[in-house]
């Protein structure tokens, strides 16, 4: 792990393999960290150079600063800019999920010249409703994340990977039990009010998008959706997939990135 110092907080991020392969960039899921790149690391370092962060108050990133009442997608988008040009790399592939697409969208909205291309998986151009996203922000500040776990992380997966590995909510429940509570509420207030149905239009960016069939939070619906208004094909729908493609199925989510990608 390293650590940059961006707009007075600490980020944690990961850069790996050779610095003469194109850079890829891979935002995480919310209440997750950047080990959900994990089990893609290998089969991904042998065509890029791979970059991945921590979110704010995720993982070993610092907390959103107390002084700061707000987290926005252009925060998140110079954030991921600013770990760019640590690898030294004015253009890059990015992979996003769930809130990492989100981050997506921001660049493509409004900083397309970096990108290379964009696969944004299990996202939507609008998540969920503010008055849900709202609720849980102020949920988590009353019970606090190891509490709202209980019922948040269930929903990450489908059964298929549950079955195959028992310990798997367990496991990510303890993750995301260890994160900011307030950094997690203000990136639930950020959530709810994304909209980009109306900044999607203009980039000539190669897009791709991805989900699962059992994804609950954002289903294949959700990404046609978003198909719709940013001028991407069709999504690919993994069939036994839930919300987090690589973790429960990274050798098949390595090779659709390597087979568009390269």
């Amino acid at each position: 792990m390293a650590f940059l110092k961006h707009d007075g907080r600490t980020v944690c991020y990961r850069l790996l393999g050779d610095s003469n392969k194109p850079l890829l960039m891979l935002a995480h899921p919310l209440g997750m960290t950047q080990g959900v790149w994990d089990d893609m690391l290998p089969a991904l370092l042998e065509k890029f150079r791979v970059l991945t962060w921590d979110l704010p108050g995720h993982g070993a990133s610092a907390a959103w600063p107390e002084e700061s009442d707000e987290i926005t997608p252009e925060n998140l988008a110079q954030e991921a800019i600013a770990l760019a040009k640590v690898a030294e790399s004015d253009k890059f592939h990015f992979v996003g999920t769930s809130i990492g697409g989100a981050i997506g969208q921001q660049l493509l909205s409004k900083h397309s010249e970096r990108l290379l291309s964009a696969t944004l998986t299990n996202t939507g151009a609008v998540i969920g409703t503010p008055d849900a996203w709202n609720t849980r922000s102020a949920n988590v500040l009353e019970l606090g994340l190891p509490a709202m776990a209980v019922d948040i992380v269930p929903r990450w997966f489908g059964p298929h990977a549950c079955e195959k590995q028992p310990a798997l909510v367990e496991g990510w429940s303890v993750v995301m039990g260890r994160g900011d509570d307030r950094s997690y509420a203000l990136l639930c207030e950020m959530l709810g009010r994304v909209d980009f149905r109306e900044q999607l239009g203009q980039h000539q960016v190669p897009l791709r998008l991805l989900g699962g069939s059992d994804d609950v939070a954002t289903p294949p619906d959700t990404l046609r959706a978003l198909a719709d208004v940013s001028g991407a094909a069709e999504p690919v729908i993994l069939e036994q997939i839930g919300h987090v493609p690589s973790v429960e199925c990274p050798d098949a989510f390595s090779q659709i990135l390597l087979d568009a990608l390269t």
